[in-house]
């Protein structure tokens, strides 16, 4: 594997860009793996980076339907942040964006992680207190999160409309300055190419039908478009088609899948220096390098697979960006996407084993999953190889819907789903 380094840049220039290899290799899957991760995410594709580099096993395959990063990993708005409001939650996420810090690094690979940055705004009493409760409760945990008046938040994001005659009038905000972006295939690419370096096997354009078990229940391997592949583990990070990859081991989630779309405007010159949420506004923004505009909003309303949603929660969306920052009110639209989010009733992650002997499941981030990649793949590596959970994902376990010891974060996405 060739290290990017200003050197290699330079020497590859003086031919051309000939001399550069092959990111990974297209594979062809062995009779036979260690380990399987279901999902050619960024989640699946860390855990097997990390699985490999932490603890020795390199007899691993992805396996993904499509191509690699083309589910929700490649569909997101790209935000990081960890100011969540639960102490299990905070951990979760922190662990996350402490890993962000210096990915690039680790990866010999530009994930363009950029610390600009999240301020959520209050708009009404409840989000003032809310956001308080917020920050007070992070503050605890080691979170970084502060208070900011609207003149505050005026300074730090110019854009904002603080008018107090507006109709959804800036009362406060709450920053969290750790918090920022980063560039989602880039991610995905990053640990496609460190997992391949260590001997993984990433194969795409190969659906896996069935997970198979054997005559004492634990997993045998999975049953896909090319075969039966025999597997000691499975491990399954396939957002928002979890339960039906599960489904055929006889194992049933606790899951809604929904569609989340986003867009991006025309791209201008650089006016927009962080990430900004509203509750109320049920909307978020920030600015990508290319100079669009990066729009979000919540879940469509009803159960489906589809990647498109609807057009009326765009045109709510549009309306409320409008709203908060008039500035932006003649920019024009340029493409809208969307994805298939997994959601469970509280909101929260399941990281861990399932009542299936060498099964694990990674699944339920809802809105949330990207900002989480590194910490969700380290963990569900160490899970997967120590067959035990991670003491930061020990509460995220299947269990806790029949034990009761939920982990309620409905409002931690800023938005009222």
């Amino acid at each position: 594997m060739t290290k990017f380094s200003a050197l290699s840049l330079v020497k590859n220039a003086l031919t051309g860009h000939k001399g550069w290899t092959e990111q990974w290799p297209e594979c062809e899957p062995k009779k036979e793996y260690d380990v399987i991760i279901v999902g050619a995410g960024g989640h699946g594709l860390g855990a097997a980076y990390y699985l490999a580099k932490e603890h020795g096993i390199t007899n691993v395959a992805v396996i993904d339907k499509g191509w690699l990063g083309g589910g929700n990993t490649g569909r997101n708005t790209t935000i990081i942040r960890s100011n969540y409001l639960y102490d299990e939650s905070a951990r979760l996420f922190d662990h996350a964006v402490d890993m962000w810090q210096g990915l690039s690094q680790e990866l010999n690979y530009n994930v363009m992680y950029s610390n600009r940055g999240c301020l959520m705004l209050a708009h009404n009493v409840h989000d003032v207190q809310s956001f308080q409760r917020h920050i007070h409760a992070n503050r605890l945990n080691g979170v970084d999160n502060r208070w900011l008046t609207p003149e505050e938040c005026k300074e730090y994001c110019p854009p904002v409309n603080i008018d107090k005659n507006a109709r959804y009038p800036v009362m406060g905000g709450a920053l969290q300055e750790r918090a920022g972006t980063a560039r989602h295939d880039a991610v995905a690419w990053g640990y496609a190419r460190g997992a391949a370096a260590r001997g993984v096997d990433i194969i795409q354009n190969c659906m896996v039908r069935a997970i198979r078990r054997g005559p004492d229940g634990a997993v045998m391997g999975v049953e896909t478009d090319r075969g039966f592949i025999k597997a000691k583990k499975v491990a399954v990070s396939a957002s928002g088609h979890n339960t039906m990859v599960m489904e055929t081991a006889g194992v049933r989630l606790p899951l809604e899948s929904m569609p989340l779309q986003a867009l991006v405007s025309e791209p201008v010159k650089p006016c927009f220096p962080c990430v900004v949420m509203s509750n109320a506004v049920h909307a978020y923004c920030s600015q990508s390098d290319k100079g669009e505009l990066v729009i979000g909003s919540g879940t469509d309303q009803y159960v489906s697979y589809s990647q498109r949603g609807g057009l009326p929660l765009i045109e709510h969306t549009i309306a409320a960006i409008s709203e908060v920052f008039p500035i932006f009110n003649r920019m024009r639209m340029l493409r809208k996407w969307g994805g298939i989010t997994d959601n469970t009733p509280d909101r929260s992650p399941i990281i861990g084993k399932t009542p299936v002997k060498n099964l694990y499941v990674n699944c339920g981030w809802g809105t949330g999953g990207f900002k989480a990649t590194p910490g969700s793949a380290h963990l569900l590596a160490y899970t997967v190889a120590k067959d035990e959970p991670h003491p930061i994902n020990a509460p995220f376990s299947l269990e806790r819907f029949t034990t009761g010891r939920l982990i309620d974060e409905a409002a931690a996405a800023a938005v009222a789903h």
